[in-house]
């Protein structure tokens, strides 16, 4: 499913239309991000959470020539999927 058809269900289950249901969408997302990279957590009962991990610095290695290289640390984003999601998937 891509952000088109996801608005156009939202819009069908909401009874909104596809132009507020994509505003709706989009701000949650933005919400969401904000929250995220400033750290915090977001956490949705059911669905899961949002968070922020530390990835460390690491050696790798250049495909093409071989050479050795350090990678180095970054803070990437995280989902972990609430038990109600799991249990839905399985």
């Amino acid at each position: 499913m891509n952000k088109a058809e996801l608005v156009e269900r939202v819009a069908k289950k909401t009874d909104l239309t596809k132009v507020q249901s994509e505003i709706v969408i989009d701000a949650a997302l933005e919400v969401i991000a904000k929250a995220v990279s400033k750290g915090d957590e977001v956490k949705l009962v059911g669905f899961g959470t949002f968070s922020r991990s530390t990835r460390k610095s690491r050696t790798g290695r250049n495909p093409k020539t071989g050479t050795k290289l350090v990678i180095p640390a970054a803070k990437v984003p995280k989902f972990k999927a609430g038990k109600d999601f799991r249990d839905l998937c399985n």
